[in-house]
């Protein structure tokens, strides 16, 4: 079998873009020829075929016409000819251009985040309140979208709703993702969870208490809430992998609560160098304040037999269970998360009998194997459904 990911960026700008390696290299392990066709955004560190792609001013224009993208796949697909196309991200980068192209064949949107139904894939208001709204006024009405943007956007949400047949399936990594996409008509939807490297046997936890947190030092990511839940917190350690806008303001934070000596900004972190960073650590902290689609740091945490502290919010209840592999908080609520850090870095014994049910349900559900195996299943019956169309 022979399948063609499509993907929007071309270099690891994120976890979208890991796990569109992470697949193409699961599925050769299993006998499936994959390529992946991206924009030309910068180092090409995933894609086998390329067309124009463009991080500057003028990118909103390219995502909702691109002509090189059609070109390019139109070429590709008469030479290659796949059996199955995988769509991944392609809002931002793959216009919806591209769709009338897939018609004939097999085909599925794997919608990782809430890109197909609001135009900054968040589906949170620029206050942090979660946005209700369809696509459409509400995103100018609400200062989502600058003016000069807001047409264009629309332009492309228009095309997308109209070619939108020319998926077969749609899939998403959460009950999150599928509730809000089925909400504003995408139906049906089907969940395949994330999957994340199995990597070695757990180590011991460290001797002294001590949390970890990987992320973009971003607002919507609640580092700040999780500075002054910390600073309530007598004892422990706090470590912050990743970088971001936010990153100053955070450092000051730290000083001005007082435990400036107790948390220790690392910068960005490559997978390998994080994964030594963080062996050992007691509890891995998640205080998202926008609904994450799935929350792979959780499930790559539980892998690596570390309880976790998490927003209960997005597809993040259905990674933690609440009270056996960690402990879910209302986001915004500091004294809540205080309570939670004061429960798992002071008590080792609770951390460790969660990190191993973690690591136990990880297993279970959130390997890369069983992630990759879903999707050459589904491949499979969207090649005999379209064999059977056919006739």
């Amino acid at each position: 079998m022979k399948v063609l990911l499509i993907h929007d960026y071309c270099s690891l700008d994120g976890g979208a873009e890991a796990g569109t390696r992470t697949l193409q290299r699961g599925l050769k392990e299993i006998g499936i020829e994959a390529r992946v066709f991206a924009a030309n955004t910068g180092t090409n560190e995933i894609a086998d075929h390329l067309c124009f792609g463009t991080k500057g001013s003028f990118r909103t224009l390219l995502q909702t016409a691109n002509p090189s993208a059609w070109l390019e796949l139109r070429k590709l697909l008469r030479e290659w000819k796949p059996d199955v196309v995988h769509v991944r991200m392609f809002l931002t980068q793959l216009s919806p251009l591209i769709l009338p192209l897939l018609k004939e064949f097999p085909c599925l949107y794997h919608a990782v985040w809430y890109r197909a139904i609001c135009p900054t894939g968040t589906k949170v208001l620029p206050g942090g309140r979660e946005c209700d709204k369809p696509a459409g006024l509400a995103c100018l009405e609400h200062g989502c979208l600058p003016l000069w943007d807001w047409p264009v956007l629309m332009v492309q949400m228009r095309m997308l709703a109209a070619w939108r047949s020319s998926f077969d399936a749609v899939v998403v990594n959460s009950n999150a993702v599928k509730a809000k996409l089925e909400e504003a008509g995408i139906a049906p939807v089907e969940v395949i969870w994330n999957g994340v490297p199995v990597g070695d046997e757990p180590v011991a936890m460290t001797t002294k208490p001590l949390a970890v947190f990987a992320g973009r030092l971003v607002k919507e990511k609640g580092v700040d809430v999780l500075l002054r839940a910390f600073a309530q917190v007598p004892e422990g350690r706090l470590i912050l992998a990743g970088s971001g806008p936010e990153e100053q303001n955070l450092k000051a934070l730290a000083i001005e609560l007082g435990v400036g000596n107790r948390v220790t900004f690392d910068g960005q972190l490559a997978p390998e160098a994080l994964r030594r960073r963080f062996a050992g650590a007691w509890v891995q902290v998640i205080p998202s304040q926008w609904a994450e689609p799935f929350g792979i740091v959780a499930a790559e945490a539980m892998m690596r037999g570390a309880a976790v502290i998490a927003s209960h919010v997005g597809g993040l209840p259905e990674v933690v269970e609440h009270g056996e592999t960690g402990i879910l908080v209302p986001p915004a609520n500091v004294d809540a998360w205080a309570q939670a850090l004061a429960s798992t870095l002071g008590n080792r014994d609770q951390c460790e009998r969660m990190g191993a049910a973690g690591r136990e349900r990880a297993l279970r559900l959130f390997s890369e194997a069983t992630w990759v195996a879903q999707f050459a299943k589904l491949y499979e019956n969207l090649r005999q459904k379209k064999r059977r169309d056919a006739v």
